[in-house]
């Protein structure tokens, strides 16, 4: 009786100590060098390149100086080897400062370095991490105008051709594609085969004939990050730059959806504390009606479901996350948690601007730039609607189960 008391009050304490938000020593490094470096690089020039639609290429440099642009690539590639949860932190801390530099670097790493890297031959990642330096940016290439959420409907072809493949049609919605020298490209090899026709091709952009880059879309938010469609006409690639398997395309697509939904809830995140953030400092020093705006009821309550609602997000995230480092089956987390991020990004820019009253309005403060850059996070990497029937489906499927 008395070992078993002992052996209670052991568990007991070991769960006193755990918390599930406490990082480990590495990444709270990490942590705190992305939030020095968005302080000092990324803060004073937010607004300025979002108002001048100005790749950040400085801070790109830098970013792949700190490894941070190749986050969960091999070392041998030129990575520094972590996991999504590291990765997860250092997107929330960028987009912090700006959300921009945050979807670029997140995009990337996470639709392109880590795709390239989980299923690259050894070839395919020696020639396309080998010639491009770590600031260079990579594309993801799946959407197109009548194929968003609706993956099958891809109308973009590949027929073979002798040994190589010739690419034909048209992509929408490239995320730094203006930038990219190299890419991703998701094409169909029959579209009567619908998912089984997909296929993933490496492609280096550089002198390539038949490439066309569409014209940048004029954006709400995320104005420093470029967003263009990609033109291929008798686009002839080499068969060695198919990327997994013909007609693997599709699982391809949404395992790496996966990891980018990740990648864009802690974007949202990163817009959210920021927001929390102004907000509370712009309570603490505006007088009304003799005091500061952080003493009235209201204003405390707006702060106060801020806050909740950026603490749930961020253990959501850490969750998904953590499940895809330890190699579990994660969708259903994964969904949950830009689910939740994107509309709690929505909804702190939206009472950011709220307790800042005309001054959230304006453009002399960031608060009109969270409220722009939030929307994006519920639309792009699958709106809501799809995250939610993700949910919805795995739940029901769990509870059949049982």
């Amino acid at each position: 009786m008395f070992r078993k008391l002992s052996l209670v009050k052991s568990i007991f304490h070991s769960i006193r100590k755990f918390s599930i938000c406490e990082l480990p020593k590495d990444l709270r490094e990490i942590q705190k060098t992305c939030r020095n470096f968005t302080e000092r690089e990324l803060k004073p020039i937010a607004a300025e390149l979002d108002r001048d639609g100005c790749f950040p290429a400085k801070q790109i440099a830098q970013l792949a100086d700190l490894g941070l642009m190749r986050v969960t690539v091999s070392p041998e590639y030129g990575g520094s080897n972590l996991g999504m949860l590291a990765l997860s932190l250092v997107v929330e801390e960028i987009s912090r400062g700006c959300a921009s530099t945050g979807a670029i670097l997140s995009i990337h790493n996470c639709l392109y370095a880590n795709l390239l890297n989980r299923l690259g031959t050894v070839q395919q990642k020696e020639y396309f991490f080998s010639k491009y330096s770590a600031d260079t940016i990579g594309a993801f290439a799946l959407s197109e105008s009548d194929a968003g959420s609706d993956v099958a409907a891809l109308s973009t072809k590949a027929k073979q051709d002798g040994g190589d493949w010739i690419l034909n049609g048209s992509k929408a919605w490239v995320t730094s594609a203006k930038e990219a020298k190299s890419g991703i490209v998701f094409a169909t090899i029959d579209p009567e085969l619908k998912y089984k026709g997909i296929t993933a091709f490496l492609i280096d952009f550089e002198n390539l004939d038949g490439l066309k880059i569409g014209r940048n879309e004029d954006k709400l938010g995320i104005r420093a990050s470029s967003t263009c469609g990609l033109h291929f006409n008798n686009v002839r690639i080499p068969g060695s730059n198919v990327l997994g398997k013909v007609g693997g395309g599709f699982r391809v697509a949404m395992e790496q959806l996966d990891r980018a939904r990740i990648g864009i809830a802690s974007q949202a995140l990163g817009i959210s504390q920021a927001a929390l953030e102004t907000a509370s400092q712009y309570a603490e020093q505006r007088i009304a009606f003799g005091q500061p705006l952080s003493k009235l009821h209201s204003v405390q309550t707006r702060i106060a479901e801020m806050a909740v609602r950026i603490e749930t997000a961020r253990l959501l995230i850490r969750k998904a996350a953590t499940e895809v480092d330890r190699g579990q089956q994660a969708t259903k987390a994964i969904s949950m948690a830009k689910w939740v991020a994107g509309e709690t990004a929505t909804f702190a820019a939206h009472n950011c601007q709220q307790i800042m009253g005309g001054m959230g309005y304006v453009k002399d403060m960031p608060a009109e730039r969270y409220y722009r850059d939030a929307r994006i996070t519920e639309i792009y990497g699958g709106v809501t609607d799809v995250q939610k029937a993700i949910v919805a489906e795995h739940v029901i499927r769990e509870l059949k189960g049982k």
